[in-house]
């Protein structure tokens, strides 16, 4: 241990009041921010998961077909033809999604494929009648891109697959039209009337997917929307989910297709949870700043208190950045135990929400509070807590470096 931190150490424990406010508002900062961080995060990281769960990590559609606008070029017989972005446009669907599935499958980052014919019906029980969303699924395929199967709640998805005229059911669907199990329901389309019957019934948690969306049986889909060949779109999940903007781009360059990214199809919720940590980051740092500024007066009454201890000091060969060091040894001990104590409060906190029951509805549908568990959320908290209170630290440090001996003796030290 060395000499200046035990000075330190001393003078620190001389403003027992001040260093105990100090060290409780860096405790409260830090485990605050972790706390905020995770809850934000762990909303987050559950919209993301059904998302890429339901949606897939990319989504193929709709045939590209580029305008040529040719140019002549001086001194050549031919013109030269240049492709426009802004000329494009896209034909609905996917014409052969057979050959499309192959190219898909030959980047390396895929996992998964699934085609999918997707209509406007409207399903109607014993009980009432709504507009829904029809999706065609091949399901050997579509598990391979969704977590479907650990979103039934009831049912079973054997059923679906030996089920004549089965369907899956979203948990809102199922509660509007009052539906079971093996109850029997219509869809129609276009005037055409086609009998089903719920083989299970799955709830994802996000009720504006859970309150529109059936799954049937891509042959019968067809049926239902008379369309013996094509797709909709294509689902790819990916190995890779950060890598989706990337292979979106080169899916839609080498395929000639509209690929869309989760990133992008999800730009404005993404928007909304990033701008909310923010928020509350800029929130909870003010318990950091609030302790920046408790160090700040206890280290300027600790100089204008032990100026003859350090006119002692210097005169005993002490230098001024050893002098320095002493204050600022006296930030990091305060820093040091506050940021060890805030984080394990703050881990503590986050795991006792973690746990407790708070369903909630809505946007989401959970039975817990979500929280996310990340490093990078107590680095955070004790980077923000470091750069407040040792920059307002500095000030104290340097104004007593500058203390001379002979101007302390005098009473003119400044």
């Amino acid at each position: 241990m060395s000499q200046n931190f035990r000075i330190a150490f001393r003078f620190l424990t001389a403003k027992k009041r001040a260093m105990v406010m100090s060290l409780s508002c860096i405790i409260l900062g830090v485990g605050l921010f972790i706390v905020t961080q995770a809850a934000t995060s762990g909303f987050q990281e559950f919209f993301i998961k059904v998302i890429l769960g339901t949606n897939g990590a990319i989504l193929i559609q709709d045939k590209l077909q580029a305008t040529m606008r040719s140019i002549e070029v001086s001194g050549y017989n031919s013109g030269v033809e240049i492709r426009q972005k802004e000329g494009q446009k896209y034909i609905e669907g996917i014409e052969y999604p057979a050959l499309l599935t192959a190219g898909v499958k030959s980047f390396h980052n895929v996992k998964g494929v699934s085609a999918v014919l997707r209509g406007t019906v409207v399903m109607r029980s014993s009980f009432r009648e709504q507009s829904a969303q029809a999706y065609g699924i091949v399901i050997e395929d579509h598990l391979s891109v969704s977590d479907l199967a650990s979103q039934i709640v009831q049912g079973s998805l054997e059923d679906f697959k030996v089920q004549e005229g089965g369907a899956l059911i979203g948990r809102v669907i199922a509660d509007k039209l009052q539906l079971d199990p093996g109850d029997s329901f219509e869809i129609e389309n276009k005037g055409e009337i086609h009998h089903f019957k719920v083989s299970g019934i799955y709830q994802t948690g996000v009720g504006d997917i859970d309150s529109v969306r059936v799954y049937i049986q891509m042959d019968q889909a067809r049926a239902l929307f008379k369309k013996p060949t094509g797709a909709t779109y294509l689902q790819v999940s990916l190995f890779d989910r950060n890598r989706a903007l990337e292979d979106a781009a080169e899916m839609s360059t080498s395929l000639a297709h509209k690929a869309d990214a989760w990133q992008e199809r999800e730009k404005s919720w993404l928007g909304v949870f990033r701008a909310f940590r923010v928020a509350t980051a800029i929130t909870v740092s003010v318990f950091t700043l609030i302790a920046g500024l408790a160090m700040f007066n206890t280290l300027a009454m600790i100089v204008l208190e032990k100026t003859k201890e350090i006119a002692i000091l210097r005169s005993m060969g002490y230098t001024r950045q050893d002098i320095s060091r002493i204050f600022l040894w006296q930030a990091v001990i305060v820093l040091a135990i506050g940021s060890a104590i805030g984080c394990g409060i703050g881990a503590l906190i986050t795991y006792g929400i973690s746990q407790y029951p708070l369903p909630i509805t809505g946007i989401f549908t959970t039975h817990k509070f979500l929280v996310q568990w990340s490093k990078w959320h107590y680095l955070e908290a004790v980077v923000t807590a470091v750069l407040m209170v040792m920059a307002a630290s500095l000030i104290p440090s340097r104004r007593a470096a500058r203390l001379e001996p002979g101007d302390i003796i005098r009473g003119t030290a400044q």
